[in-house]
């Protein structure tokens, strides 16, 4: 399978299986039409083997001369019959040409601008994210990326499921067929460009491999993997990911929340929820009358300094400093997104 086979890119919802159908019923037609005239008309045309023309010598005769074979078995001897080919038999044989011609340049020429999109992709593409599962891990991922503010063409889908491509592609993401784990394919999904890779296979030790793999090919990208058994959780942490989350344990403690405390269960589930009600976001401070300021209508909730997290007696905005990020809580209809 060639890299062209991999890249699946997102593309206007078309039906090129019923515009071919649509053009071969055409074409039967006119061959039904030049048979009925040739049936119609058979007292001026002439069978050399037997002499009659019968239905079935009608559409031998049709099918011979629209598509320019003609072997001269069947031939117009009378004026009428040779008026009837010249005026419509003619134009039937030339129309059935084009159909053929034209849904022929079509299938070439799609090909063609598929293999010049990717091309002009590959070209543009940087800082992307590339997220290894199309599950429904990956696809809420990729759901939530979307929510908070990431553009669909910069989300690149890694599935070896042909279904779970055609899925992604059909919401405005690229997909790539194939194995994750293998170095040839994340290869096409260009992760060496990628900014930021989301884990999310359905199972663990495939988990570890993908991050192993990504981080070798990618030293610098942000690592986010998803780990459903305790056990497995430090070898996605020593594989690379910057991030490990316990997909088993945090349904878990949601449930927990749920039961004991519903009210704030319905917050925090609200905060899961981009785009709609409050969000946690991790931002940039402001500055403001000289300093830095956590932006209007936000509360301040943690300080990351050098990649960690200030401890919280620390967090203030009079402990702000050049080069941190600010984990705020902010209502999203509010304030608009980074």
């Amino acid at each position: 399978m060639s890299a062209t086979d991999l890249v699946r890119l997102p593309k206007n919802e078309r039906a090129p299986l019923a515009s071919v159908l649509r053009r071969i019923g055409f074409a039967c037609a006119l061959v039904l039409f030049v048979a009925l005239v040739v049936r119609l008309g058979r007292d001026g045309y002439i069978d050399v083997t037997d002499g009659s023309i019968g239905m079935l010598d009608s559409l031998y005769y049709a099918s011979v001369t629209v598509t320019t074979t003609g072997y001269g078995d069947i031939t117009a001897v009378s004026d009428g019959a040779r008026l009837a080919t010249i005026l419509l038999i003619t134009p039937a044989r030339i129309l059935f040409l084009i159909l053929v011609v034209s849904t022929t340049v079509e299938v070439l020429t799609e090909q063609s601008r598929e293999l010049i999109a990717q091309r002009k992709w590959r070209k543009r593409v940087n800082n992307h994210i590339v997220i290894c599962g199309f599950g429904e891990t990956g696809m809420a991922a990729a759901k939530d990326l979307v929510a908070r503010g990431v553009d669909a063409s910069d989300i690149v889908v890694v599935d070896s499921t042909v279904a779970s491509i055609e899925e992604a592609t059909r919401r405005g993401y690229v997909g790539v067929v194939g194995d994750a784990s293998r170095t040839d394919t994340l290869e096409q999904a260009l992760i060496s460009k990628a900014s930021a890779i989301v884990v999310a296979p359905n199972r663990d030790d495939t988990a570890v491999l993908i991050t192993l793999t990504a981080r070798e090919m990618n030293p610098t990208a942000h690592i986010v993997a998803g780990g459903r058994e305790q056990e497995n959780l430090h070898l996605l942490r020593q594989g690379g990911a910057n991030e490990v989350i316990d997909s088993t344990a945090a349904v878990g403690r949601m449930l927990g929340l749920g039961t004991h405390s519903p009210g704030a269960g319905q917050v925090l589930e609200d905060l899961l929820d981009a785009g709609t009600g409050l969000e946690l976001v991790e931002i940039e401070p402001v500055e403001r009358n000289g300093s830095l300021a956590t932006p209007a209508g936000s509360t301040l909730i943690a300080i990351i300094r050098d990649g960690e997290r200030v401890p919280q007696n620390d967090v203030g905005a009079d402990n702000l400093r050049s080069g941190d990020r600010i984990v705020v809580l902010r209502e999203t209809s509010t304030i608009a997104r980074p």
